[in-house]
């Protein structure tokens, strides 16, 4: 039995040692969450544009690689939504604001004349094409944002 057991440890050791299961960096495992949720926009809530745009939902790659969010969603609980095009960069954030604006990189703009994002309380949904869940995040009727 001792010599079994000698033998799968000298196995396990020349393939640690020969590349073959070489563990994955931890950012590798990262990827792309909601970071921050501005859901109580400054000031009164006057559907003007500048307050709309200051209603937002933050996302954070973690990985090193930039990520495809083509056709991801982001949605409210009342199932208002919001598409993805393009993708989010490496160790990068990318804003989606509820009011109107010429998207880049970092902002982009859902084009909506109303706020999305209850400030008695709501949960943001991030969710890849397939419908599975990738994220999602809650607040209650306290403050103006939420940390995720």
């Amino acid at each position: 039995m001792k010599l079994r057991y000698a033998t799968s440890a000298a196995a396990l050791a020349a393939a640690v040692a020969g590349g073959l299961l070489t563990a994955a960096p931890a950012e590798a495992a990262g990827g792309v969450s909601i970071y921050r949720v501005y859901y109580n926009s400054p000031g009164t809530d006057n559907r003007s544009n500048t307050s709309l745009n200051a209603e937002w939902v933050q996302l954070y790659n973690s990985s090193t690689s930039a990520i495809s969010i083509k056709d991801w969603k982001l949605r409210d609980a009342a199932g208002w939504t919001y598409t993805f095009t393009g993708t989010i960069g490496a160790k990068s954030y990318v804003k989606v604001h509820t009011g109107k604006g010429t998207n880049t990189a970092g902002h982009r703009y859902w084009g909506r004349a109303a706020y999305v994002w209850n400030n008695t309380g709501d949960t943001a949904y991030l969710r890849k094409p397939t419908g599975t869940l990738v994220d999602s995040c809650s607040w209650g009727s306290s403050g103006s944002w939420k940390n995720c």
